[in-house]
């Protein structure tokens, strides 16, 4: 394979810093405060698929960490201090299952800080379904024992994405607090640390089983906490728009005048909990935008209403897809919004969405946006 040359980029504190995993490489984009100048640098790991990667910033770091899947060696998590120029390579293996356990990793499909109390830690959400974390910044990991050991694990299914734990919410308030989500496993959350877990289910159906509301067994799509209201959370499933306002011990219904409840991302906004947004897709039969439009639908009254979100993206012939973790917000006020699709196009919004500029047009098939302010 050619060599690819790299344009690297630099960034100062107040950035922004997008990092775009692919089915063929990692992009990363910087923008101003402002966030109307971007500039990128790219293909990083070309060829390889990368389903997650993301900045860290605690701490006193600049890291990258990425999951990426070489086609030989397999999936390995990488880190980067100097904004991707270099790249450590682990020996071997640093995100692997211990013996005995009969599994072997097949993908990363999350990688996720922990707060900043705990500027070392970083967890990992994999396939097949299991967390990890590392208390050295992501240069090794463990399995979390508590969840591999669950008595429902041997009775989790893959989705159509695979077995996959996708979804790592540290609650910001209780460190020993956080919810995981799985394709299909539902959502479980832990309060000891990752000890124990159990399934918050209550209220999320699962329209493929003939026990339409069991304990667990939901393909779950994403979760996304609200900003402001450490209770709070937004679900995605496949086919339901869901809110909760007690932690996930109750599920309630929210999806009140969308074209279509069957979608992959779901954000909130960083600050208000009554908003946050979606990305509908037509069904499960047929993952495109509705009626060829690229629309973000928006709620500010916590699910009580949506509304479309128009301006700037495709309005015709726009069959669009956005995955679970195509999505993201980069936490200022107000909050920015971007998203990546399956025909690698990158959107970005500064005004929550009210209007959208065009990043990106040809990237490889997007699996994976995230977006972080540098310290």
């Amino acid at each position: 394979m050619k060599e690819q040359t790299i344009e690297h980029i630099d960034v100062e504190s107040g950035d922004v810093l997008l990092t775009v995993g692919t089915m063929k490489g990692a992009w990363l984009f910087a923008g101003d405060p402002e966030r109307g100048k971007w500039r990128s640098s790219g293909p990083h790991f070309a060829g390889e698929q990368v389903y997650a990667i993301r900045f860290d910033g605690r701490g006193g770091r600049r890291r990258l960490l990425a999951g990426t899947e070489h086609g030989h060696w397999g999936p390995v998590v990488r880190r980067s201090d100097d904004l991707g120029r270099t790249w450590v390579e682990p020996g071997e293996a640093n995100l692997r299952f211990p013996e005995g356990a009969d599994a072997s990793l097949a993908r990363v499909w999350q990688l996720q800080p922990a707060g900043d109390d705990r500027p070392d830690t970083v967890w990992a959400g994999v396939e097949p379904a299991a967390l990890f974390r590392s208390d050295d910044g992501g240069e090794t990991f463990a399995l979390v024992e508590g969840l591999w050991e669950h008595p429902h694990r041997p009775r989790w299914e893959p989705g159509g994405g695979g077995l996959c734990l996708h979804t790592v919410l540290p609650d910001p308030a209780d460190p020993d607090r956080m919810w995981i989500a799985i394709s299909t496993g539902g959502v479980y959350r832990t309060e000891d640390g990752g000890r124990s877990w159990r399934p918050r289910n209550d209220g999320i159906r699962a329209v493929f089983l003939p026990d339409k509301y069991p304990e667990f067994g939901q393909c779950v799509h994403k979760v996304a906490p609200a900003g402001g209201r450490p209770d709070r959370l937004y679900l995605q499933n496949h086919w339901g728009l869901y809110r909760s306002d007690d932690g996930g011990d109750r599920w309630e219904d929210m999806a009140n005048g969308v074209p279509s409840d069957f979608g992959f991302p779901m954000v909130a906004h960083p600050s208000d909990p009554d908003t946050a947004w979606i990305i509908p897709l037509d069904s499960d039969q047929f993952r495109c935008t509705p009626d060829g439009q690229a629309r973000v639908y928006r709620t500010r009254d916590a699910g009580a209403s949506w509304a479309p979100l128009t301006d700037g993206l495709p309005e015709r012939d726009a069959w669009l897809t956005v995955l679970r973790d195509g999505f993201a917000t980069d936490g200022l006020d107000p909050a920015g919004l971007y998203f990546g699709t399956r025909t690698g196009q990158l959107y970005a919004s500064a005004d929550e969405g009210e209007r959208w500029q065009s990043l990106a047009e040809w990237l490889p098939p997007v699996v994976c946006v995230k977006a972080a302010v540098v310290p």
